[in-house]
């Protein structure tokens, strides 16, 4: 299946506790790249949202941030340790029986910031690690639509320069047999100057080396072969990418071939209108999955 590497998505929930919202973004590399980024709250579900992305995903530099932002509202509740406090005041009382009275008033702020006798209690964090797990697999959904919409375009692209390969392939081969009969022409009429008796069994000879010089019918069977391979993996359900950007160098090898054969202006442009295709395809190619 083609599916482009370029795409966004985007989704945003609100919770009892705030605001949670993931960013993806893609685009064209030749690994999966992960760049990550998570906030405090989340740190823990790292290599969770890692696995996530690896089993949805195949190519690709993917961008990815995870924003929460909690309510204004919700503070984080505090407890007192009554016992430290306790023991802290029966020494402030010891504290206040030796020395003068007034000398050593007890600061209720004080005794809050001795350590220990105040501590944070600690959110319960797995409902909001549930709700990003959820969420991240929501935007990787909208990820990988966004992804098939795009390459569904991309292969619509292929197809029409397939289709336009077969029309030059084609022609070339039609070409092929005027090429050949103006070859033996040629040559009958460079010795019908030089006025001399050939061997017709000599003529025959030379001619077929010049014809094995400019056969281009491998090239063109190799060219077909490569099309028809081409559209099977268009219509594979795999990610096709890296066998794409080998049939493009196949692609370019023969069409090279095929010029550098060349002994008439018609087959050198069909050469030249291959090479145009082939890239264009090549350009659309960089950026599939």
């Amino acid at each position: 299946m083609v599916r482009s590497m370029t795409a966004f998505a985007r989704q945003e929930r609100e919770l009892d506790t705030g605001t949670l919202s993931w960013e993806l973004r893609s685009l064209n590399h030749r690994y999966l790249e992960i760049s990550l980024r998570l906030p405090e709250e989340l740190r823990a579900l790292e290599s969770a949202v890692r696995e996530r992305i690896n089993a949805r995903l195949g190519r690709g530099k993917l961008d990815c941030s995870c924003r929460y932002r909690p309510v204004e509202s919700a503070s984080t509740p505090v407890e007192i340790n009554t016992e430290i406090l306790d023991r802290l005041l029966d020494a402030c009382r010891t504290v206040s029986d030796r020395v003068s009275t007034g000398t050593a008033l007890l600061n209720p702020v004080e005794l809050l910031r001795w350590p220990g006798v105040v501590h944070e209690v600690q959110p319960d964090l797995a409902p909001l690690h549930q709700a990003a797990l959820h969420l991240l697999d929501q935007t990787l959904d909208e990820l990988v639509e966004s992804r098939a919409r795009e390459g569904e375009q991309i292969n619509r692209v292929l197809q029409l320069r397939c289709d336009g390969m077969v029309q030059q392939v084609a022609r070339v081969r039609t070409l092929v047999p005027d090429i050949r009969a103006a070859l033996r022409k040629k040559m009958e009429m460079r010795l019908a100057e030089l006025d001399v008796a050939a061997d017709p069994g000599r003529l025959e000879q030379e001619l077929v080396l010049q014809l094995q010089k400019i056969d281009v019918d491998e090239e063109l069977d190799r060219l077909d072969s490569h099309i028809g391979e081409l559209r099977r993996v268009l219509a594979s359900t795999e990610p096709v990418g890296r066998r794409l950007d080998f049939l493009m160098q196949e692609f370019n090898r023969e069409a090279n071939t095929l010029g550098s054969k060349s002994v008439a202006v018609d087959t050198t442009n069909a050469s030249v209108e291959l090479k145009v295709l082939i890239e264009q395809m090549r350009e659309q190619v960089q950026n599939v999955e």
